[in-house]
């Protein structure tokens, strides 16, 4: 099995924090994490739908959407600007 199919390289993963970053340094952010998680979950998607019995896969995919949602929640009740910003820019919600 390709394992490297649907892991982050470093340079996505960059570019993935420097779209979403408050400033220069900032790697930890909740956007950040919510930017790196939805790559993530989108590439592992690509993989489960080539893949469709890779069962191990799918559940380490809800457990990104499950921390996604959790981040998610927490920018919500937090930040709620920063939250309409991102979920445009991301395109997360309808």
């Amino acid at each position: 099995m390709c394992y490297d199919c649907f892991m982050l390289t470093k340079r996505k993963k960059q570019n993935e924090i420097v779209k979403a970053q408050r400033h220069d340094t900032d790697t930890g952010s909740p956007e950040v994490q919510v930017a790196v998680l939805t790559r993530r979950i989108e590439e592992l998607s690509q993989h489960l739908n080539k893949n469709t019995k890779d069962k191990h896969s799918r559940r380490g995919l809800l457990g990104l959407v499950a921390d996604r949602r959790k981040h998610l929640k927490y920018l919500e009740t937090h930040n709620k600007r920063a939250y309409g910003t991102l979920v445009k820019k991301l395109g997360l919600k309808k």
